[in-house]
């Protein structure tokens, strides 16, 4: 099977669009406080492009590699795509993360909201690469 790419690009950009309602809108009060610092130092730090940049690069390399995946395992309706990205979270992000921010010292809620973010956006990329149907060539 191909990648289906509009649907790989459509899924970076949700992806991408959804870290700034979650970091922005939904936790950013806490997440800076987490991270010790309040929301109006971290606007005073700026805005540097080049972060922005590697999200979105990223998430069109996660989206191609969930892609691959998808094709791989057959899941082709948006239920089986939710399910791909949430057990590709489970096996390699949740549970490496997780490890890494124990032995770090950070708190749960850090790791809660850092890694729910991409949690949340694996299976939005997962849904829309299941659900996205191709036109016959």
């Amino acid at each position: 099977m191909r990648v289906n790419y509009a649907a790989v690009v459509v899924g970076a950009i949700l992806y991408f669009l959804l870290g700034g309602l979650w970091y922005v809108v939904l936790f950013g009060t806490r997440w800076a406080a987490l991270m010790g610092k309040t929301v109006e130092e971290m606007k005073k730090a700026g805005q540097p492009v080049l972060p922005y940049v590697v999200a979105l690069v990223c998430n069109l390399i996660l989206a191609y590699v969930l892609a691959l995946m998808c094709n791989a395992t057959g899941a082709k309706t948006a239920g089986k795509g939710a399910a791909a990205g949430l057990l590709l979270w489970v096996g390699f992000v949740g549970t490496t993360t997780l490890t890494t921010y124990q032995f770090d010292g950070r708190p749960f809620q850090l790791w809660a909201i850092n890694y729910g973010y991409s949690l949340v956006g694996m299976v939005l990329i997962g849904t829309i690469l299941g659900a996205w149907k191709r036109k016959a060539a």
